[in-house]
């Protein structure tokens, strides 16, 4: 009887279908006057996850990363990095589904965006920007915990 169970059961697939860069950017507003400057930038590094739902059981997952280096308070260069994946996600719903694409498909695009910024800076005449590991897990934790809070705060005004 355990048998027909699982043969019944729908078995569960996360697996990449494509990984790409959706977009990307690279200024240098100060053009070569900024090789005539010492280089100790302040770094500014921003990131932003989205997803997509693009077919039945494809996601789109675009991890966005801006990294902005200022010279006092001239920009020196600018770079953003779309990266994206198309993901199948079948058999997974609800919270599983939601991890899988907050964590697991932000965790395999990392890489990606890592290389592209790195490789645009040098190539753009600047030193190699290795961006720290993210913590994607952590990440959507803490937005979770965040609108449930959200959501228990406006239920706790009425009840006063």
């Amino acid at each position: 009887m355990a048998e027909n169970e699982q043969a019944q059961a729908p078995q569960q697939q996360f697996a990449v279908q494509r990984i790409y860069i959706k977009d990307s950017s690279f200024e240098s507003p100060m053009g070569a006057a900024v090789f005539g400057k010492q280089w100790q930038p302040n770094i500014n590094v921003e990131m932003n996850n989205a997803v997509n739902k693009v077919g039945e059981d494809t996601y789109e997952a675009v991890l966005t990363f801006t990294v902005t280096a200022k010279l006092g308070e001239e920009t020196a260069a600018l770079i953003e990095v779309q990266q994206a994946g198309l993901f199948l996600a079948k058999g997974i719903e609800g919270e599983q589904l939601r991890q899988a694409l907050s964590i697991l498909a932000p965790n395999l695009l990392f890489p990606y965006v890592r290389e592209a910024i790195d490789s645009m800076s040098v190539k753009g005449g600047f030193p190699a920007i290795a961006l720290q590991p993210v913590n994607f897990e952590a990440i959507y934790r803490q937005q979770v915990a965040q609108q449930a809070a959200q959501q228990a705060t406006p239920a706790d005004a009425e009840a006063h």
